[in-house]
């Protein structure tokens, strides 16, 4: 059983992890918008300048006990928590998704697992 503390523990850590890096990632892969909370992460960049498979590459050399996977939109449509985000070619749109969804406490174990969900977005 996990301690009471673990997620706070991880939150620390992964915050830690982004003041030290984040900034150089956003730089190198013009990252617009970096969204977080708690294991899910929300990526917007320029497809223009990077690609996912060599951010995802960046992510997972932060830690050896992090592991990013990558979940990409499909037919301009993500969903990200509890909201569906549609893009058209002047215009985002955030919709409720799943209204019942039920939040379970941060429980990681090493190697540490958490979701980079990207919607590229040509600016």
């Amino acid at each position: 059983m996990d301690a009471p503390s673990s997620g706070l523990i991880v939150e620390f850590f992964l915050q830690h992890t982004e003041n030290t890096h984040l900034a150089r990632l956003a730089h190198k892969h013009r990252i617009i918008y970096y969204f977080r909370y708690r294991d899910d992460i929300l990526l917007i960049f320029d497809p223009n300048h990077s690609d996912i498979q060599s951010i995802l590459t960046d992510f997972n050399a932060l830690h050896p006990n992090l592991h990013f996977t990558a979940e990409t939109e499909r037919k301009n449509t993500i969903n990200y928590l509890d909201i569906s985000i549609h893009k058209t070619p002047k215009n985002i749109y955030i919709h409720k998704a799943h209204l019942h969804r039920l939040h379970h406490p941060l429980h990681l174990q090493p190697p540490y697992t958490t979701q980079v969900r990207c919607c590229q977005i040509s600016l």
